[in-house]
Order: structure tokens, then C-alpha cells, then sequence
């Protein structure tokens, strides 16, 4: 991650299957806000698949992806946790999980073999995902009277804002969704074209 106001993640949900030796390596990959998230997502799947041998994933999460967490899950440290937060780290995304849940097939396939296995049915899941960049934005409130509504639109169309919420009652209020980078420039911007009249504060 880049400390840029944008991040990339999973487009949606991903799965895949492979077989190595009579074993089933099923790869679910998730997009998620937070660890939480990521360890409730990892929960659910170890319940619905309880008769399997092994549920081994990884997570990061966070905007700069400072968050990450592996688990071997009871297969040989370094084998199935690392690979698979590998994949997620070497397409740049942030907030997602991957499970790989392993049905042992009753041949053991060494240390090499668990790696690309693993591996290899974490990047089939992520791939099946996609990727998406998402735009992180700080909310601030506006509060200005109507006779500066011309000035104050003026400023918005100005950046790359989002609107969230307005409230029109003896003055307007709107709550907007702005660039972290632009909140500075966006209430100068904003206190001169209204000459200190409108009001700037975080939502």
C-alpha cells in the first residue's frame, strides 16, 4: 500500500478448487473491513466445513494494509498461511481474507507440495474475485446560508467529493465524502469564496 487516498481490493467474493493427490484444496477469497471481519469469515467457514482436515488463511486489512495475520491450521509451519498471504501481498490488495479449507486425500505431498498447493488455490480465488481501486474519503459537514449556496457549489465541483447527507433548514448543511489529501485545500477553498462565512468541520 502507497499512503495514496485510493486502495485496491477485491471486486467481490472468489473460489476455487484443486486436487493434489487425492486431497480437496477449496479457496475462499472475501473482501472485509476489518480483523474482525477477516477471523468471523474464517469462523463460519471452519463450521460449515467441519469435516474437513484443515482450514488454513490469511488476511490483510486496513487502508495501507498494515493489519495481516497467517495460519497453518495444523499443517507444517510455513506451508499453507505464508503462501497464501503471499498471493494477496503480490497483487497489492488490502481488506480481504482467503480460506483454503484442505479434505485430506490420504497422501502426504511434503513440504514443496502443500506450498504450491495452497498457493496455487489462493491465487485461483483471487483471480476468480477481481480487483477493484477504492477511493478513500474523510467526511466533513458544510453549514452555510442559502445566499452562498452558488459559492459553496462552485467549491465542491472543484474536487472529487461524494455526497453523503444534506439538511436544508434556516441554513444548509451537507456532509460530503472527501479526498484525505484535499480536506486542507477544499476549507481554504471554501472559508475565501464565502469570505469566512461557511463553517468547515469533520462529520
Amino acid at each position: 500500500m502507497d499512503g495514496s487516498d485510493t486502495y485496491r481490493t477485491l471486486a467481490g467474493d472468489g473460489w476455487a478448487e484443486l486436487k493434489r493427490e487425492g486431497s480437496r484444496f477449496i479457496a475462499e477469497a472475501m473482501p472485509v473491513e476489518s480483523r474482525e471481519e477477516a477471523q468471523a469469515c474464517v469462523e463460519r467457514i471452519r463450521s460449515r466445513e467441519h469435516k474437513a482436515t484443515h482450514h488454513c488463511s490469511a488476511y490483510r486489512v486496513g487502508p495501507e494494509g498494515q493489519t495481516f495475520h497467517y495460519d497453518d491450521d495444523g499443517e507444517p509451519s510455513g506451508t499453507a498461511g505464508q503462501p497464501i498471504l503471499r498471493h494477496i501481498d503480490g497483487r497489492a490488495i488490502t481488506n480481504v481474507v482467503v480460506v483454503v479449507t484442505r479434505y485430506y486425500g490420504g497422501t502426504k505431498l511434503g513440504t514443496g507440495g502443500l506450498v504450491r498447493a495452497y498457493g496455487d488455490a489462493a491465487a485461483a480465488a483471487l483471480d476468480d474475485a477481481g480487483t477493484q481501486t477504492i477511493v478513500r474519503r474523510t467526511q466533513v459537514i458544510v453549514a452555510f446560508a442559502y445566499d452562498d449556496t452558488s459559492a459553496v457549489r462552485r467549491v465542491i465541483d472543484r474536487f472529487d467529493t461524494a455526497a453523503v447527507d444534506a439538511e436544508y433548514t434556516a441554513t444548509v448543511r451537507l456532509t460530503l465524502g472527501i479526498r484525505p489529501s484535499a480536506v486542507a485545500a477544499f476549507t481554504n477553498q471554501m472559508q475565501e469564496a464565502t469570505a469566512g462565512r461557511a463553517t468547515i468541520r469533520a462529520a
